[in-house]
C-alpha cells in the first residue's frame, strides 16, 4: 500500500509512520530477517540465542513498549575491521541486536516509500535487483549503445562522509513523521566503541562531531546511501548531462561507472567531479580513471569488463572474474588448508571449504568461466593434498596417496568442472 501510494504520487509526504514501525507483526518480521542475516553481537554481547532462551515474545513486547512510549535510545556501535581487496581494512559499525531489529522494522516501512524514487540504474540493495543486473546493463551500454569511454569512478569513504543535514533533507522530502526523523538522527549520531588488545575500550563520537556518515554495518545504511546517491543521479539526468554527453550512470551502492560515447569521457569525468564536490563528497583520484575501449578493460563488482577473444580469436564484449577476485578466493582456500586446522576431522574441513568455493562460483558464473573454474579446482585439490600430506606426516606431492577419486568421491570435495568423461551428462 505504501509503495503504491509513493509510486503513484511522487510529491506525497507521509505523516504517520512510527506506529507502523512498532507494530508487533512488523517487529517479528524484522527479527526474523535479522536472525536470517546472523551477524555478531554488538557492544552488549547479546546474541540471538540469548534472546530466544529468555523468550522472544516477551523481548519483542518490551521493545515495542520502548518504541511506543518514546523511551527507545540506541546503543553505541561496536567497531570491527574487515579486510579490503587492496590490502587495507574497512571499518564496520555493528549495532546491538535490539537496534538492528528496529532498523529493519524502519526499513520495512520506509523501503517501499523510497524505492520507487530511486533510478532504475541504481542496483544496490534493492528488492529484485542485484550486481549481475548492473553488469548486464553495462554490457548493454557497451555492446548495444556504443559506449567506448568509461569513467571508472571511486568515492573516498562514501558511507562515512555523507553529510547528515543533506541526507535528512532527502528523507524529509517524503517523511514528515518527527519521531521517525529523530530516531534516524540517533542512529547517524551514535558513538562508536572499539575494543583494544588489552581488553579496554575506546569510545569516539566522530559521526556526531563531524555531522557526517552512515555506518557500514547498520541495517538502514544501504537505503540511506542509495537515497543520497540519488541526488547525484538527479543532477546528472535532470541537469541534462546524460542527454548532452550521451552518458549513462550505472550505480551499485558506492560503486559506479559512467558509460560515454567516444570523445565525451573527459567532460563526463570533469562534470562528475564538480557535482560530487557540490554534494560534499570526495572523488578518489588515485582510483578514478578514464577507460578507453576496446584497448583497455576495467573492473566492476568483482568482474573484469571489456573486449575478450573467443574460439578462433573472435572478439566479443564480455565479463570474466577479475584477477583480484580469483586471488582473494585462492587466499581464502589457502587459509582454510593450513596446519592450524590439523586437529580437525578431514570431513569437517571439507564441509567448511566447499561452501566457500560454491558461494564464489555462484556469483562468478557470468561469461566464459570454465577455464577459471578449472584453475580453481586444480588449486583447491592441490591445497587439500598438501594439507592431508602434512597432517599425516607424509612426504611427496600427495597425488599418489590422494587421488582425484579419493578427493572428490570419498571426501566429497566440490568440483566446479566435471571430468571429461562426465561432461556430456553435466548440466550447463
Amino acid at each position: 500500500m505504501l509503495r503504491a501510494k509513493a509510486k503513484s504520487e511522487a510529491a506525497t509526504r507521509f505523516y504517520s509512520l512510527w506506529d507502523k514501525v512498532y507494530r508487533i507483526d512488523v517487529l517479528l518480521e524484522a527479527y526474523r530477517r535479522c536472525r536470517a542475516n546472523r551477524g555478531a553481537a554488538g557492544v552488549d554481547g547479546t546474541t540471538f540465542k540469548d534472546i530466544e532462551d529468555q523468550g522472544l515474545a516477551n523481548w519483542l513486547q518490551r521493545l515495542r513498549q520502548e518504541l511506543r512510549t518514546g523511551q527507545y535510545r540506541c546503543a553505541p556501535l561496536l567497531r570491527v575491521w574487515i579486510p579490503k581487496a587492496n590490502g587495507g581494512q574497512r571499518p564496520l559499525g555493528i549495532p546491538i541486536i535490539r537496534d538492528r531489529v528496529v532498523q529493519m522494522a524502519m526499513l520495512l516501512v520506509l523501503g517501499p516509500i523510497f524505492d520507487p524514487d530511486l533510478f532504475p540504474w541504481q542496483y544496490g540493495f534493492r528488492e529484485g535487483m542485484d550486481a549481475k543486473m548492473a553488469l548486464r546493463r553495462i554490457h548493454f551500454g557497451i555492446a548495444e549503445r556504443g559506449a567506448r569511454e568509461v569513467v571508472d569512478a571511486d568515492l573516498s569513504d562514501y558511507f562515512n562522509t555523507i553529510p547528515h543535514g543533506h541526507l535528512l533533507r532527502c528523507v524529509a522530502r517524503r517523511i514528515s513523521d518527527g519521531t521517525v526523523l529523530a530516531v534516524l538522527r540517533q542512529w547517524l549520531d551514535a558513538p562508536v566503541v572499539e575494543r583494544t588488545a588489552d581488553g579496554g575500550e575506546v569510545r569516539t563520537t566522530v559521526a556526531r562531531d563531524t555531522n557526517r556518515g552512515t555506518p557500514q554495518g547498520g541495517v538502514i545504511s544501504p537505503l540511506l546511501a542509495n537515497l543520497y546517491f540519488r541526488r547525484f543521479m538527479l543532477a546528472w539526468y535532470q541537469g541534462g548531462y546524460a542527454r548532452r554527453l550521451r552518458a549513462e550512470v550505472v550505480n551499485y551502492a558506492d560503486d559506479f561507472v559512467i558509460l560515454c560515447r567516444p570523445g565525451t569521457g573527459e567532460q563526463a569525468m570533469a562534470t562528475m567531479r564538480r557535482l560530487m564536490a557540490k554534494l560534499g563528497l570526495t572523488v578518489n583520484e588515485q582510483k578514478t580513471r578514464l577507460v578507453k575501449l576496446p584497448e583497455e578493460r576495467f573492473d566492476f563488482l568483482g568482474y573484469t569488463v571489456g573486449h575478450f577473444y573467443g574460439h578462433q580469436g573472435k572478439p566479443y564484449w564480455g565479463t570474466a572474474p577479475s584477477k583480484k577476485s580469483i586471488k582473494r578466493l585462492k587466499e581464502r582456500i589457502h587459509a582454510e588448508t593450513t596446519s592450524r586446522w590439523n586437529n580437525l576431522p578431514v570431513s569437517r574441513r571439507i564441509e567448511e571449504l566447499n561452501p566457500v568455493i560454491r558461494g564464489w562460483a555462484g556469483y562468478f558464473n557470468q561469461g566464459p568461466v570454465q577455464r577459471v573454474y578449472r584453475d580453481i579446482d586444480n588449486y583447491a585439490a592441490r591445497r587439500v593434498r598438501i594439507w592431508l600430506r602434512r597432517r599425516s606426516g607424509k612426504r611427496g606431492t600427495g597425488y599418489r596417496q590422494y587421488s582425484d577419486q579419493y578427493l572428490y568421491e570419498k571426501l566429497g570435495l566440490i568440483r566446479l568442472v566435471p571430468p571429461a568423461r562426465d561432461r556430456s551428462n553435466a548440466k550447463a
